[in-house]
């Protein structure tokens, strides 16, 4: 099966290397020094199960790789349009792209049912531009969990013990190009469920990202050296309270501790990767991971002063570095 990746840093690059150790003829859209350390060197991840090696044939161009069976995309969402204009040399008519981010996803009331079907969220695809170029039906829905870091070019290091992506289609039903995907990715000892629900395994995600994101990119640190404040451990009690309150408002019921998830989080030593961006003065990734799951709770009615005063501030401090850059 031949499946390029779209984006090859931290997770792209695990993700790339999981599906070639799985059995699949892998390509990878990379640019700059990843591309270089790629095409000369392959492609290495260092985790916990093993260490190993590919190479996967590379280009900033998709159209030196040609139609692939699959594409995974694992850009930041400011980096879609890209994507958008760039993809088509990738698809055949029956393709399927997998959505593998952080955050609210372009798609998410797409095939959604009820009052709200087909509302289309244009902070996230402006323009309708990935819409177009991809098309609703051939997308497949991603939650990915990896404590990831770039270490050097073409190098990643991976520090939780097990990683693990969900897939799942829109509309909830099985399919076989999912399926497919995910039985490479298990062969490649990455844990691949495939959920009837994917926009809830979202959420289970997100209202970490929310909580912990902005605290860490306040205080400059990882999530265990932030959370070992007791005032901001606190306040990411509340913000995870807060986010199930979104997703509840949303329709979807969240079934976890917020105070045992802040418990189990104060281990991890690990950056997220919106600290990451910060620190390596790279664009920071606002709003599909912060400022889209607010205005949804605006949509919903919920109230979310914590995570309002979080996500004001953390904004703030992306727009004075011009990390950040609000639409015009």
């Amino acid at each position: 099966m031949k499946v390029c990746v779209f984006g090859a840093g931290a997770i792209g690059g695990h993700v790339a290397g999981r599906l070639a150790r799985g059995g699949a003829e892998v390509s990878v859209v990379a640019r700059g020094a990843t591309l270089s350390a790629i095409r000369e060197r392959g492609l290495t991840v260092v985790a916990k199960d093993a260490t190993f090696e590919c190479r996967p044939r590379a280009s900033a161009d998709p159209a030196e790789l040609g139609p692939q069976d699959a594409v995974v995309v694992t850009v930041k969402g400011h980096q879609l349009p890209g994507v958008a204009a760039a993809i088509a040399p990738l698809l055949r008519p029956d393709t399927p792209v997998a959505f593998v981010m952080n955050g609210i996803p372009w798609w998410y009331f797409d095939r959604h049912g009820g009052a709200l079907d087909g509302t289309a969220l244009p902070a996230l695809d402006p323009g309708g531009a990935i819409r177009r170029a991809v098309g609703v039906e051939r997308t497949i829905g991603g939650v990915v969990y990896s404590a990831c870091t770039v270490t050097e070019p073409g190098c990643i290091e991976v520090e939780n013990a097990s990683s693990k992506v969900i897939l799942g289609e829109l509309d909830g039903r099985a399919s076989e190009p999912t399926a497919a995907l995910a039985g490479l990715l298990e062969a490649g000892g990455m844990g691949c469920p495939v959920a009837s629900d994917i926009r809830r395994e979202v959420w289970l995600k997100l209202v970490s990202n929310l909580s912990f994101g902005p605290l860490c990119l306040l205080s400059r640190q990882g999530i265990a050296a932030t959370l070992a404040e007791p005032a901001l451990r606190q306040a990411a009690l509340e913000g995870l309270s807060e986010g199930a309150a979104i997703a509840r408002g949303l329709g979807i019921e969240l079934d976890f501790d917020p105070a045992a998830r802040v418990e189990a989080s104060s281990r991890i030593a690990h950056k997220p990767s919106i600290l990451q961006d910060m620190e390596a003065g790279r664009p920071v990734e606002m709003e599909a991971m912060l400022l889209q799951p607010l205005a949804l709770a605006r949509m919903a009615g919920v109230k979310t002063p914590v995570l309002d005063l979080l996500v004001g501030l953390a904004r703030k401090a992306a727009e004075v570095t011009g990390q950040y850059k609000p639409p015009s």
